[in-house]
């Protein structure tokens, strides 16, 4: 993996060469773990003229969410009285003759900016903009291997709970149990805060879990997913519960699944952004449900669980292979409870049998 991050370093290196800048600093987390394969919470990376310097506010424990730093890297860890880390790799780029810095200047807050410039005032700052995050649209395949991991723990959590009893059961105790399973299952924790909604709750997305509890003839949606080795997945499926579907929550469930269906046929190279977002939205529309709906149909999934690109009616762009997505439309019906089907995908050639889903458990109806 050593080549890897080396490979990335070079790349981006090679961007700033061509902008004039003869030095970068990269302190947005996922775009540190990107470049330098672990590190600490806090840590930023100074990619000089010889080398490349990771300056950590503390010494690597071990614990699997840090991952493991590149062996090519130098590896600084700052004392406790030495400050923020990125205001410490300014004054380094200087000591070391960098004339020009490139820095993150969407991460950084306007105080550390200023106080890169108060260290180093004779160091020209340019603004690095998202070219990170631009190289880590398409994922190699050690990382869709993370992620295909992720969503297998993440399929095996949830099928474990389906076959539990679900009757007078709050939403909170169902994502905590949720979240548990995940780290049963290998997970270094989960991908983000888990969503368990059911009855009236159902259906809306981002919903936090409340005390309620859980009722015969229920909708519960859920959405969960698993961060493994710091790449991040995520799935979200609709059930009924203890009793046959209802006729109004089978015609629901129908629209969706259609919807999701289709942009899930369209992910394919070339695919525009929002030729995805409309192959859905366009279902839901037709029927009625085009009000209240979601501002994307899905988005990049990676080391952050929502990344570039965006799946949205106004999204720019085009989709290249082996990068991951996920396709996630979603109805909710006020005072009723709603559907949300949600999977993550990787885009792949037609060749290649199209569409790699990764997330697997059932889209079925059922009545649990």
């Amino acid at each position: 993996m050593s080549e890897v991050y080396g490979v990335r370093r070079s790349r981006l290196r090679d961007r700033c060469a061509a902008t004039g800048s003869d030095g970068a600093l990269v302190s947005r987390p996922a775009n540190v773990r990107y470049l330098a394969g672990g590190a600490p919470p806090g840590a930023v990376l100074l990619m000089g003229r010889a080398e490349d310097i990771l300056l950590c506010p503390r010494a690597l424990t071990g614990d699997p969410a840090d991952g493991r730093p590149d062996d090519r890297l130098r590896l600084t860890v700052l004392p406790t009285s030495a400050g923020d880390p990125a205001v410490a790799a300014a004054e380094l780029a200087r000591t070391e003759g960098v004339e020009s810095l490139a820095v993150e200047e969407h991460h950084l807050t306007v105080v550390r900016h200023r106080a890169l410039r108060s260290v180093a005032p004779r160091l020209r700052i340019a603004d690095l903009g998202l070219a990170v995050e631009h190289l880590r649209i398409v994922k190699d395949e050690e990382e869709i291997a993370c992620l295909r991991i992720a969503a297998e723990i993440t399929d095996q959590a949830l099928g474990e709970l389906l076959e539990s009893i679900l009757v007078g059961r709050t939403e909170r105790h169902l994502a905590l149990e949720l979240e548990r399973r995940l780290v049963d299952h290998g997970a270094d924790g989960p991908a983000f805060a888990t969503s368990v909604a059911t009855g009236p709750n159902s259906g809306r997305g981002g919903h936090r879990p409340t005390d309620r509890r859980v009722e015969e003839g229920d909708f519960l949606s859920v959405c969960v997913g698993a961060n493994y080795r710091g790449y991040r997945c995520e799935i979200g499926r609709t059930f009924v519960i203890g009793t046959s579907p209802a006729d109004w929550q089978i015609e629901l469930y129908d629209i969706v699944f259609a919807a999701q269906r289709a942009a899930r046929e369209s992910l394919l190279p070339g695919a525009a952004y929002r030729e995805v977002d409309h192959a859905a939205r366009q279902i839901l529309n037709a029927a009625g449900h085009g009000e209240g709906l979601a501002q994307l149909t899905g988005h990049g999934v990676g080391l952050e669980i929502e990344e570039d690109p965006r799946l949205g009616p106004a999204a720019m762009g085009k989709l290249d292979a082996c990068v991951p997505v996920t396709v996630e439309p979603g109805v909710h019906v006020p005072g009723r409870g709603g559907v949300r089907i949600d999977d993550t995908l990787v885009v792949r050639q037609e060749a290649d049998g199209g569409p790699e889903l990764l997330t697997i458990t059932t889209k079925e109806l059922l009545a649990l």
